[in-house]
Parts: structure tokens; C-alpha cells; sequence
């Protein structure tokens, strides 16, 4: 998990980056114009975050997954706040203890137990597999919201209902032993937990800066990652030397495009776009990272996953269309 989930509940507050629909009772904005600049970034978005599976899975070769984890979000969140320092001042990394308290909360939820769990899960299955069964975040978040009190309208519910059906066709490799289940389990908690912090992001006092929010988000779950990557041991035996070259590439690559431009491409395309044409990339990230995986590591394009994935997708389109006119 690389990128901020689809979160279709109603904003009150300023919370890190997210596609958001309005307030009840508040007006929405003005059209914005679809420039060039605004498919250019949307195109890094859609390249980029659907490229991290595949990222994720060549750094796992020959890393470990948390320590490389711990790794990459410690970097990318101590560079993300010199940029904030350089661009905006030290002032706009201050913020108030509960605000701290929630940004770690929601770090633990997004990076420790949505991405960790991922990257842990792509040692042993497919990264379009796994791309997949991320894809089906926006029904978890649907379920969480109901559970909160909200309402969402009867076409999220039937999009939850076309995501479920869906992944209990993207199970049927574990389960028929192609893959090992315990992965395909592995990124359906990851998705629940990141589904967890996307909808406590919409509810609790995050810093009003969301590149702020995200700073600590990073370093808060890169540092739980990295500590529990001590825990297992995942130290012991490592030798820095027999890490392939192409295993640190992808590393390097998950840090500045994965967590730095494809982040801010977003963040700018949620104050610049339509928030219904930035959301697209939750049903166009894990066809790419399909094919990717299918192009560079010759993953197999297994009819459970060709018709899983299809049907996935098509609930997740069912339930960001819907909740965008809601």
C-alpha cells in the first residue's frame, strides 16, 4: 500500500491528502479546469503508484520487508519535512500534541499495518495479486463508515457487494494453493488497516498542513516498521553486500517517486482537479500494476485474477462514481 486510499467521507476538517467530497450542506466549488499540467500529474499518479507493487516486490528479493520498509518511509518522511522547512518555513512542521498523537495514530494504520503487511505479504504472492486485493480499500471504508453512523447511498452498498464477490474470486489461488494463503490474508488485513486510518484521518485533529500530517505519519510508522523488523529478526544474517543492485533501485525508486512525487503530483491534483478524476486512480492503479508485473516479472494472468481483478475494479468505480454525486 503506497498511496492515500479513496476515503468518499465528508470532510469538517483539514486532514492529510485524501479525495474528499463535500461537507453536507456546503457548496461545491467551482468547476476547475482540466488543463494539461492536470493529465500530466494525474498520469505520474496513475504510473507511479501502480509501479510501487512491483517496486515493492523486486526490493523484497533481497531486503527484508520491514526493515526495508522502516527504511524507505524514514527517508521519505525526514525529506518531505526539509522540503516543508525549505518551501514554507520550520514553522509549518509545528503542531499541537493531540495533533501529533493522531498523525502518529494514523501512521501506524497506513504505513506500519497497511503497507508493512503488504510488503511482508509480497515475499510470497504475485504483486499483482496483491495490487488487487488493495484495490477493494474504498469497501472496507464504505463498511467503517456505516459502522461510524454515516450513510453512504445504495450504489456504494452495491459496489461493496460487487468488491466482496471479487475477492472471493482473488482468493480461489490460495486457496487452491497457487499462492500461499497466509499472503493473500497478510494484504486483506493491510487493507482493512489502512482503510481504518484513512476514515480516523477524516475524524481526528490532523495538522492542517497536509504534507505536515504526512511527515509524521512517515516517520511514525517507518520508525514502528523498523523497530519491528529488529524484533523479527530480520537483522541477523543480513549482509548489505549480497543485496542486489536492482533490490536498492527499487528502493531508491519507492522513496523519491513512490512516497515524494507521485505524493505531491496528488496533493496538487486534489486543489487543482475535479476530486472525481483524482479518486480514478484507485481503479487505475492495480490494472498497471498487473501489467507490469505480468511485463517485468512475468507474473501469470490467471483467470481468478483476470475476473477478480475485473470485478474488483468494477465495484470500486461503482462506489467512488457514486459517492462523488452523493
Amino acid at each position: 500500500m503506497t498511496s492515500p486510499a479513496v476515503d468518499p467521507a465528508p470532510e469538517t476538517h483539514p486532514a492529510a491528502p485524501g479525495p474528499r467530497t463535500e461537507a453536507a450542506g456546503v457548496p461545491t466549488a467551482p468547476a476547475r479546469r482540466i488543463t494539461g499540467a492536470v493529465w500530466a500529474a494525474l498520469g505520474i499518479v496513475y504510473v507511479v503508484w501502480g509501479s510501487t507493487y512491483l517496486g515493492i516486490r523486486i526490493v523484497v528479493e533481497t531486503l527484508p520487508p520491514f526493515l526495508s520498509g522502516g527504511a524507505r518511509f524514514i527517508t521519505a518522511g525526514l525529506l518531505l519535512a526539509a522540503i516543508v522547512a525549505w518551501r514554507q518555513g520550520p514553522a509549518a512542521l509545528k503542531v499541537t500534541r493531540r495533533e501529533l498523537g493522531s498523525a502518529v495514530l494514523v501512521g501506524l494504520l497506513l504505513i506500519l499495518g497497511g503497507n508493512g503487511l503488504v510488503v511482508l505479504a509480497e515475499t510470497s504472492i504475485p504483486s499483482g495479486l496483491a495490487a488487487l486485493l488493495v484495490a477493494a480499500v474504498p469497501v472496507w471504508v464504505v463498511l467503517l463508515r456505516t459502522a461510524f453512523g454515516d450513510r453512504p447511498g445504495l450504489g456504494a452498498f452495491g459496489g461493496v457487494l460487487l468488491g466482496f464477490a471479487g475477492l472471493g474470486v482473488l482468493t480461489v489461488p490460495g486457496l487452491s494453493g497457487e499462492v500461499k494463503i497466509g499472503g493473500v490474508v497478510l494484504v486483506l488485513v493491510a487493507a482493512l488497516c489502512w482503510s481504518a486510518g484513512s476514515v480516523s484521518s477524516a475524524r481526528l485533529p490532523m495538522p492542517a498542513n497536509p504534507f505536515t500530517a504526512s511527515v509524521y505519519e512517515m516517520l511514525a510508522g517507518g520508525l514502528a516498521a523498523l523497530t519491528l523488523g529488529l524484533v523479527r529478526g530480520e537483522h541477523h544474517g543480513l549482509d548489505l553486500g549480497a543485496v542486489s543492485g536492482r533490490s536498492w533501485v527499487a528502493l531508491a525508486y519507492l522513496v523519491v517517486f513512490g512516497s515524494l512525487v507521485a505524493f505531491t503530483a496528488y496533493a496538487w491534483l486534489l486543489q487543482t482537479a475535479p476530486v472525481s478524476l483524482a479518486a480514478t486512480y484507485a481503479y487505475v492503479n492495480p490494472v498497471v500494476a498487473v501489467l507490469l508485473g505480468a511485463l517485468v516479472l512475468n507474473e501469470a494472468l490467471t483467470w481468478p485474477i483476470l475476473l477478480g481483478g475485473a470485478i474488483v475494479v468494477g465495484g470500486v468505480c461503482l462506489i467512488v462514481s457514486t459517492e462523488r454525486r452523493g
